[in-house]
């Protein structure tokens, strides 16, 4: 049975200085790992829905991956599921900080942009929910599919750029009203044709990306703000206005939301935009593509976009 040794890098560095650093990672940990602490699994409501439609996907593949890794699992539920599948023999586990490994016998801490993967090292590379708080993601894209084996399969769920676009609107009009200009409050989220073209430049064999739009309805903004503190998904960008938010900044973007975006019961939207992510690693026996202009169906229609919407 392969060991935690055998495919983890201790000594791997990347050049870090031409990164640009949007997002506050430390401050990401933290907020996150307090939000555990005060709410366990309970904030957790938007990663369990991802695990399980990652779950779901993994399910139609016939085959087994002996040697797995979970990239910034945060609750450990997918590494869990990882484990339980037939034919896993090791499941390796990133995080960036400790507590978050919860005693995990094959845990590894990371900094985010560095992943510790020795190459061609791992059969399956799962995140769930991740990536999207990645300074370099071309980078770490790139660091995964060199760890994966021939043939191997990557796995991602991360936030799309139309994620709480609702929010940003509403915070945009609100800084331009009261301040007379405009400050970073929601963090710039890939788009979905973005993450196709990073995943071929990254290499990887036979990618898909498709969406699922997940509507969550609240009482008031004030109740999304609770639930993405609850998450620990509240403003980590680097340049984000120090000081905290002026009440008078906070209660014109209330009111324009739900001026905006109420239904006709007065509740309010907020848009979750769940970009899925798959790429293998190159091999010989897998299925070429097909001749420009062959096509017979629309990769749009075939893909679509699943929207739910669910009360909080």
């Amino acid at each position: 049975m392969p060991q935690a040794q055998d495919t983890i890098n201790q000594n791997r560095t990347i050049a870090m200085s031409s990164i640009p650093h949007l997002f506050d990672s430390r401050l990401i940990a933290q907020r996150r790992l307090r939000a555990f602490d005060r709410h366990g699994r309970d904030g957790e409501f938007l990663l369990t829905e991802a695990i399980q439609d990652m779950l779901d996907r993994l399910s139609i593949v016939l085959r087994s991956f002996p040697r797995c890794a979970e990239v910034g699992g945060h609750t450990g539920l997918l590494a869990q599921a990882l484990s339980a599948r037939e034919g896993t023999e090791t499941v390796v586990r990133l995080e960036q900080d400790p507590s978050f490994l919860f005693g995990h016998p094959n845990g590894v801490v990371f900094d985010g942009e560095t992943l510790p993967l020795k190459q061609q090292s791992f059969d399956l590379v799962t995140s769930p929910l991740f990536l999207h708080w990645v300074n370099d993601l071309p980078g770490c894209l790139i660091q995964i599919r060199q760890s994966l084996v021939p043939d191997g399969l990557f796995l991602a769920s991360l936030l799309g750029r139309k994620t709480l676009s609702e929010l940003r609107s509403a915070f945009l009009q609100a800084d331009s009203d009261v301040t007379g200009g405009a400050s970073p409050r929601v963090a710039p989220l890939p788009d979905l044709r973005d993450m196709g073209g990073l995943l071929q430049r990254a290499g990887f064999a036979l990618p898909v990306v498709d969406q699922d739009t997940l509507t969550v309805r609240y009482d008031s903004m004030f109740d999304l703000i609770k639930d993405l503190r609850r998450m620990g998904a509240t403003n980590a960008l680097v340049d984000r206005p120090r000081g905290g938010l002026r009440r008078d900044v906070l209660m014109r973007a209330a009111e324009i939301y739900q001026r905006d975006f109420s239904d006709p019961d007065g509740r309010v939207r907020a848009t979750f935009q769940i970009l899925s992510l798959s790429g293998w690693a190159p091999h010989e026996s897998q299925q070429k593509p097909l001749t420009p202009g062959s096509a017979k169906a629309s990769l749009a229609h075939a893909l679509g976009d699943k929207s739910t919407i669910m009360n909080k």
